[in-house]
């Protein structure tokens, strides 16, 4: 019974991590697409600075397993939730001209998010939870509609730059996770022998 349940852990976690991994590139495709629909829609330059909107550090080699996922799990909370300060800001402030391929991009990479920030959650209590930090945003300061302009599409980098470090922090995971999961699984079996 020991054997199978440790091969049944085993064998998950890499699915799992395979799943992010996947949805990571596949957010990260869609966060291009997003950025480039923004900038025809407000005929915007493609050099806008890179400011770092989401105050956590990222997951260093360092840290531990649940450090990294929850160091990760908490920026991709504070995309999220600029991401839905941007949309918000953007349809008050700005209005809507239509609700063509621009909206539905943003609406993807929204639920996108959305399902990375499940499967990250996923993740970390897989490896029995670790703490998640409170990520500090820094939300926009509209001196004006260009600032606002320049605000929105900051956050869209800024989703695309931690989607991008979600990729290589959860790419590096299988291995860890899996031995992590078989050692905690051994503790568990050797507990409860000597437990009977």
């Amino acid at each position: 019974m020991s054997d199978r349940c440790t091969r049944g852990w085993t064998g998950l976690m890499p699915n799992r991590t395979d799943t992010a991994v996947a949805v990571a590139e596949q957010l990260h495709h869609e966060c291009s697409t997003l950025m480039e629909l923004y900038r025809a829609k407000e005929s915007f330059a493609a050099d806008v600075p890179d400011i770092r909107l989401v105050s956590v550090p990222p997951p260093s080699p360092q840290l531990d397993t649940k450090d990294k996922l929850g160091c990760l799990h908490s920026a991709l909370l504070g995309c999220q939730s600029l991401l839905e300060r941007a949309i918000d800001k953007e349809e008050e402030e700005l209005g809507r001209e239509n609700k063509g391929a621009y909206d539905k991009q943003r609406k993807t990479v929204k639920d996108r998010l959305s399902f990375l920030l499940n499967d990250t959650g996923e993740l970390l209590k897989a490896v029995d939870g670790g703490s998640t930090l409170t990520p500090n945003v820094q939300l926009e300061s509209q001196n004006s509609v260009f600032d606002l302009k320049t605000w929105v599409y900051q956050v869209y980098k800024e989703v695309d730059y931690w989607t991008k470090i979600a990729i290589s922090t959860v790419q590096g995971l299988p291995t860890i996770i899996t031995k992590e999961m078989a050692r905690t699984t051994s503790s568990r079996n050797i507990r409860s022998t000597y437990m009977r």
